[in-house]
């Protein structure tokens, strides 16, 4: 009898078995991968207010657009979400039905919010520029704000002559409370006579109690010169009106008088040029925080009034070249305003601790109810 299974047969035979089970597994390898790049191509963004408002949000827009524009991304928008009002998980599990394969969350609370959520979505990254919520998946974003604060706070000690200066502030976190107290490093450094007033609206954006305020600290405080943190700049609007100098906010404003010093400014699309490449190489969950700083360019103060004297501008410029030499603002002896020691001498605060936990404000701050 002849045999069935000779050697040819058994080729044959294997050979069949290898494509009934190898080319469905290799077109699922494809199918998988033809998947992870087109999520790959979707950036979703996240963020408070209206894209197309100047201050926070237009500036976040315009460099996150320039930045997906410059790689080919596709840019997915969900904007005016807000915060703690559930609308943020929402939003994020939108932009996943829709192949986002990186989200960024482009306002404060919105980690912490959804700190639970993002687990259940491991193959996607996101991003958000608060440091105090982590999740393996989740890295923290943000731009060294608080040097440009500090090179703002220093032309504001220069400028003032009631040695008071208000700041209108949204709430106090640590991301706001670092930047008040590096803008007052700023101003004692060049005016140990001056002080810094500060008044919360509770909000990133209110424009009714930002004003309200910002006439508060000139008429009552006696303020001479204003500067603020939120998303858009009423207090800038009411400095004009009442002939008090100013220093906006995340934006450059046109139209208004000499009365209007500088802008504390970010280059939001170099940074999100630089974490959406770390995303596209697989390196964007490599380490826990990514911070730009003056160094890269990243953060700056705008073209200035004509009211700043040459001689401010060069005190202001060599405080700039000690941040680009590593000069660290937190280091030193600094006490908080209730009196207690929170860095020594020849100490730095670390990175970890400006960025997650800074709950206290600098002796020169005083808060106006």
């Amino acid at each position: 009898m002849k045999h069935i299974f000779n050697a040819k047969n058994f080729n044959l035979i294997a050979a069949a078995i290898s494509l009934i089970v190898f080319v469905p597994l290799i077109m699922l390898v494809f199918s998988f991968m033809k998947s992870f790049e087109e999520r790959q191509e979707k950036v979703g963004f996240i963020i408070l207010g209206d894209i197309h408002v100047a201050g926070w949000n237009e500036s976040h827009y315009k460099g996150i657009k320039a930045a997906c524009e410059n790689f080919g991304v596709k840019l997915l928008v969900r904007d005016k979400v807000k915060e703690n009002s559930g609308q943020c998980p929402i939003a994020i599990k939108d932009l996943v039905q829709n192949g986002a394969g990186m989200i960024f969350l482009a306002s404060y609370s919105y980690s912490i919010e959804v700190q639970n959520l993002v687990g259940d979505y491991p193959s996607t990254a996101f991003a958000t520029n608060s440091a105090e919520v982590h999740a393996r998946n989740m890295t923290a974003y943000f731009v060294r704000m608080y040097q440009a604060r500090y090179l703002a706070g220093a032309l504001a000690g220069m400028k003032t002559k009631s040695n008071v200066i208000g700041y209108v502030a949204a709430m106090s976190n640590t991301e706001v409370n670092r930047g008040i107290n590096a803008f007052t490093l700023g101003v004692l450094r060049t005016n140990p006579n001056a002080k810094v007033v500060v008044m919360w609206t509770g909000s990133w954006q209110d424009e009714e109690t930002e004003a309200a305020h910002a006439q508060r600290l000139i008429e009552e405080a006696g303020a001479d010169v204003l500067t603020y943190h939120q998303d858009e700049n009423a207090t800038a609007q009411v400095a004009e009106k009442f002939g008090v100098d100013f220093i906006a906010y995340n934006e450059i404003l046109s139209g208004y008088s000499e009365h209007y010093l500088t802008s504390v400014v970010c280059r939001w699309d170099l940074y999100y040029t630089d974490i959406i490449q770390r995303y596209l190489k697989g390196e964007l969950n490599s380490v826990k925080n990514h911070w730009l700083g003056i160094d890269r360019g990243a953060v700056m103060l705008s073209d200035y009034s004509p009211s700043v004297t040459k001689e401010m501008i060069s005190r202001v410029n060599s405080l700039k070249q000690e941040l680009v030499n590593n000069k660290q603002i937190f280091s030193g002896e600094i006490y908080d305003n209730a009196g207690q020691l929170r860095c020594a001498k020849g100490e730095a605060i670390s990175d970890d601790t400006l960025l997650e936990n800074i709950g206290w404000l600098v002796r020169g701050v005083e808060v106006l109810e």
